[in-house]
């Protein structure tokens, strides 16, 4: 809508002819306002790329990252065969050994006892907890819909009805707390009436804090709840991504599966050596000398895994929602889902895994500095380490943020994706590192305020109908877990199709075009990036 370009052509190089560049960016538009506008100029329209969305057949890229990958998993799985086959039937019985003086090693008995130990729950708790669970996860499925129609067609009420609890659920269970441990003897015992009082005291300090951060950002609540409308209203529309996504996260468990098996047999693998201990010899079981390399050589190959499963969904939210996007309005794009997969495990399978090796050593690194944070490293060397290391991590994900949201539209490479995006955003004074953070933790509070009044309806319930007695607070802080598991799953989707829309409005501004007003008429309130339009009125003053 807005332009006659095919939108089955693949990325070109665009003519400096073009009705679309020739006219002020988004002129037909009455939302930008002439600061808004882009500063294109001949050679802009010369150097960059026409970008839209590639319905083309797409070339393999980043090849090399997926060799490694699929080396990677090959090393994992062989070996773990070879541990299988190696293993030493031994292992289970090392407690029935004892060490020989006579032939200075280790034998076993001919009498050996073991001593098992019963441990008995009780059927009642298994019984409730089960049914609470089933329960739960049947009840999730209706809930993440009924929320995502109510987001739709009701975003600023939810918004706003969310807002009061977020204080309210946190004040009435910092208050039941103490109540209830003030009460009961044990608890008031264990736990003196001073440190209670200083507990409360704090979580109120904290709610207070919340509170401070809702007053400081309430100019921002409009927009947001705006933006949440308009992903909600891209998400209904491609209702298929909740079959496809939990899918590949079962996909991803059951390739764990026998990694896990192997691991386990990996130990089994070694013998049985006597050693000294206190002035005695025992017997204990010695791995073979390959096992910990084994085992360094899975958990990395599981923790790439799965970085790679992420950003595969990353990719697929992009390209569904990319292919929605750039249709026309009378028109709904088929396939789509398909597509997006089709092309996350064939042509862009290497970038994805080139994507999920960045991210998981970033990953790493910023774990192993918040480690070494918290020993006692002093000195101005480690400080001046950290920070590098905090500046370099801090650089990689400013170029990462977009990066496989524009690989999913485009088909580009990594490298040639991050450097992509970086100008695309440039040219249109958008910032790269936010596009509206609240709606996140405003979806995350909406997820907590939900999951916490089932909490507590479930928690009532088992007081009502059942004798766990103190064990019902366990069964619904369990259920608790696994209602926010799948919430939390859901907000993660949304959060991804926000930021989809953001990359595809992004190429709507670049070419002057309007492909769905809905979305312009929100994301064109969010802020421009600071810097660049400062260099855009140092460049207009200098004219």
């Amino acid at each position: 809508m807005g332009s006659s370009e095919d939108p089955n052509k693949p990325i070109s190089v665009s003519d400096s002819s073009s009705p679309s560049h020739s006219q002020p960016l988004l002129s037909k538009s009455p939302f930008l306002s002439p600061i808004d506008s882009p500063p294109h100029n001949e050679s802009d329209l010369n150097q960059f790329p026409h970008i839209s969305y590639n319905h083309g057949p797409r070339s393999f890229k980043d090849i090399p990252f997926l060799i490694l990958f699929l080396l990677f998993v090959l090393c994992t799985f062989g070996f773990g065969i070879f541990a299988i086959f190696h293993r030493n039937s031994n292992y289970s019985t090392v407690s029935s050994y004892s060490y020989n003086f006579n032939s200075t090693s280790c034998v076993k008995d001919s009498l050996s006892s073991a001593n098992w130990v019963s441990l008995h729950a009780s059927s009642l708790i298994w019984k409730d907890l089960t049914w609470t669970l089933v329960v739960t996860l049947i009840l999730s499925v209706p809930i993440c819909f009924g929320l995502l129609l109510l987001l739709k067609h009701y975003t600023k009420q939810i918004v706003y009805a969310s807002l009061p609890f977020f204080i309210i659920v946190p004040i009435f269970l910092n208050v039941y707390w103490f109540v209830a441990c003030t009460v009961g003897s044990t608890c008031s015992d264990a736990f003196p009436l001073a440190y209670r009082i200083l507990v409360l005291v704090f979580v109120f300090l904290v709610i207070g804090v919340i509170v401070w951060i809702f007053v400081l950002n309430w100019h921002r609540i409009e927009l947001t709840v705006s933006i949440i409308g308009v992903a909600s209203d891209a998400l209904s529309r491609n209702l298929g991504l909740f079959v496809a996504l939990p899918c590949l996260t079962i996909g991803l468990v059951a390739y764990y599966a026998p990694i896990v098996v192997f691991m386990v047999f990996a130990t089994f693998n070694g013998k049985i050596v006597p050693k000294v201990s206190k002035g005695e010899y025992v017997c204990v079981w010695k791995e073979d000398s390959w096992v910990p390399a084994y085992f360094a050589l899975a958990i990395l190959t599981m923790l790439w895994s799965a970085t790679v499963m992420l950003e595969a969904q990353v990719y697929v939210i992009s390209g569904t929602i990319a292919q929605w996007y750039f249709c026309r309005e009378d028109e709904t794009p088929r396939r789509s889902i398909r597509s997006s997969l089709r092309n996350a495990f064939g042509p862009s399978c290497g970038t994805i895994c080139f994507s999920g090796l960045v991210i998981g050593v970033v990953r790493m690194v910023r774990a192993a500095v918040d480690s070494a944070r918290h020993e006692e490293a002093s000195g101005i060397v480690n400080l001046v380490l950290r920070c590098c290391v905090n500046a370099l991590l801090t650089a990689v994900d400013f170029l990462n943020k977009f990066t496989i949201n524009f690989a999913a539209i485009t088909g580009e490479a990594y490298c040639s994706s991050a450097r992509m995006t970086y100008e695309l955003l440039r040219r249109n004074l958008l910032s790269a590192v936010f596009v509206e953070t609240i709606s996140s933790r405003l979806l995350v509070g909406i997820v907590l305020v939900i999951s916490a009044i089932y909490t507590i309806v479930v928690c009532a319930i088992l007081k009502a109908v059942s004798d766990l007695g103190s064990y019902s607070y366990i069964v619904a802080a369990l259920a608790w877990v696994l209602l926010i598991l799948v919430l939390g799953f859901f907000v993660h989707v949304l959060d991804n199709v926000i930021e989809a829309v953001y990359v595809c409005y992004a190429i709507d501004r670049d070419k002057g075009e309007v492909c769905k007003q809905e979305v312009h008429e929100v994301y064109v309130h969010l802020p421009i990036s600071r810097s660049q339009r400062q260099s855009l009125n140092s460049r207009t003053v200098g004219v």
